[in-house]
């Protein structure tokens, strides 16, 4: 545990941004899994509904570095050409 005042007050604010971190992951897991079950039971309709919702989180969290940029391009391209297989 740390024993400094400073050191105390950047372990409080690690642990709330971890938390905020792993709560927008979750967030964009839980997305993806709609995304791919609505391409999955081919309801193309439902699908670009959600992509837009998905796109914004994709890049918001790229954009505060909780996923790289690349990342969030990547499944921002693989996700979009799902859709336009179906």
């Amino acid at each position: 545990m740390p024993i400094k005042r400073s050191a105390k007050k950047a372990l409080r604010q690690n642990l709330k941004r971890r938390k905020r971190n792993l709560a927008r992951k979750k967030e964009i897991r839980q997305l993806k899994r709609q995304y791919l079950l609505a391409l999955k039971n081919k309801d193309k309709e439902k699908a670009k509904e959600i992509l837009p919702k998905l796109y914004s989180i994709l890049d918001k969290s790229a954009k505060r570095n909780i996923i790289h940029k690349n990342k969030a391009s990547r499944l921002k391209g693989r996700l979009t050409k799902k859709l336009s297989q179906l």
